[in-house]
């Protein structure tokens, strides 16, 4: 039985049991019931006299602390699964957005999606029982789901990683075989963590099968989760500096020094579109110490848990919902549904023109075409174009 302070294990019928106090009072003391055919009786001595027990706000402060981060990230996560999910359902059922480009963008949203399905499973497996939570009875599930939790994490920062190479690639390559590269992409971006999550389950399983895997005993294990998300994002900063040499190279052309003010206006929103890509705010956490003062500690946790839960909704937002190519697609399928809601009904004819008809030639559009082009015109690129 968990009674909100201690755990008290199976006992005897008339047995006593004894239980620490909990550390937050230090105090060396115990706390004793007895075990009854009516269950666990009330403590023996009050927890005021047995533990020295005097009231303290910050024990309050920090339960209400997690419980509103907990709210927060459970509401960032649920707004990124929908609009993910709408964004993946978009770019599958429009027969005209089916490129490589955007078939990278439906892996990374998958990648999102799962990142945030696993954790309200554990979170369901680890908070929703708190008996399970305290008592230090955790049945399998509840390690196998924390593996696809940290499995998914892992899948989310190398399609990540992904993005960050094919847009590099693509911008310094003159030529760039699409479709090569995607089975690589696939293969390496979810098979490697899987790898890495067979090497941390078999260490966790020998050398810390405690609890339910979430605690940290010895730190060589988790450095084997921490490591792959390391280099991803050293990596990616790699990337995002060779991608902003180039933009600023274009800008020294003559074509762009005679619209400098746009040209830079583009750079500042491709440098944007590229940290919301790259999940670049990532590099701001990743070598933060582990031992720091309470109130930093909390600040770091909710900026960091924040942006995390949210990134989902950031990407679906910028790479799917403003997509022109997507706007105008969806825009031709309305206004083609509304044409023939008004046209009496008669033989489905097929008319080519109506569906190729009036395609804006966007550098977006363009792009699948002739992916080399964009880096062999001379002229400056956008990032956001590219992407």
């Amino acid at each position: 039985m968990w009674d909100d302070l201690n755990c008290w294990p199976p006992a005897s019928l008339g047995e006593t049991v004894s239980q620490p106090c909990p550390t937050f009072f230090n105090s060396e003391s115990t706390v004793q019931r007895n075990c009854t055919a009516d269950g666990w009786s009330d403590p023996l001595v009050p927890l005021e006299e047995a533990c020295g027990y005097t009231f303290n706000e910050s024990v309050v402060e920090e339960s209400l602390y997690f419980f509103y981060v907990k709210t927060m990230y459970t509401a960032g996560y649920t707004l990124s699964v929908i609009s993910l999910t709408v964004a993946t359902s978009i770019f599958c059922l429009f027969r005209k957005l089916h490129c490589t480009r955007n078939y990278i963008h439906i892996q990374l949203f998958i990648s999102f999606i799962l990142r945030a399905v696993f954790i309200f499973l554990r979170d369901s497996q680890l908070f929703t029982n708190e008996e399970l939570y305290h008592c230090d009875y955790f049945p399998v599930a509840c390690k196998v789901v924390l593996m696809f939790s940290n499995y998914s994490i892992l899948a989310n920062y190398s399609w990540l990683l992904v993005e960050g190479h094919f847009v590099f690639t693509l911008m310094s390559r003159s030529f760039f075989s699409l479709k090569k590269h995607l089975t690589w992409y696939i293969v390496l971006s979810w098979g490697l963590p899987l790898i890495v999550m067979v090497s941390w389950g078999c260490a966790k399983y020998f050398y810390e099968n405690e609890w339910c895997w979430e605690n940290r005993k010895h730190e060589w294990i988790w450095w084997i989760l921490r490591v792959p998300v390391l280099l991803s994002i050293c990596v990616n900063v790699v990337f995002f500096l060779g991608i902003l040499r180039i933009l600023v190279s274009k800008l020294r052309t003559p074509y762009a020094q005679r619209n400098e003010f746009n040209q830079y206006k583009r750079l500042i929103k491709s440098t944007f579109f590229l940290v919301a890509l790259f999940g670049m705010h990532y590099i701001l956490f990743a070598f933060f110490p582990v031992e720091v003062s309470r109130s930093v500690f909390q600040i770091w946790t909710f900026a960091e848990l924040a942006l995390s839960s949210t990134q989902g909704f950031v990407v679906a937002i910028l790479y799917c919902f403003l997509n022109g190519e997507v706007q105008h697609e969806v825009q031709r399928r309305w206004r083609r549904w509304r044409l023939t809601q008004h046209l009496p009904t008669r033989p489905r004819q097929h008319h080519s023109s109506i569906s190729n008809s009036g395609s804006p030639s966007t550098q977006v559009t363009l792009l699948p075409c002739s992916p080399g082009s964009l880096a062999t015109t001379g002229l400056p690129v956008d990032t956001a174009d590219v992407i």
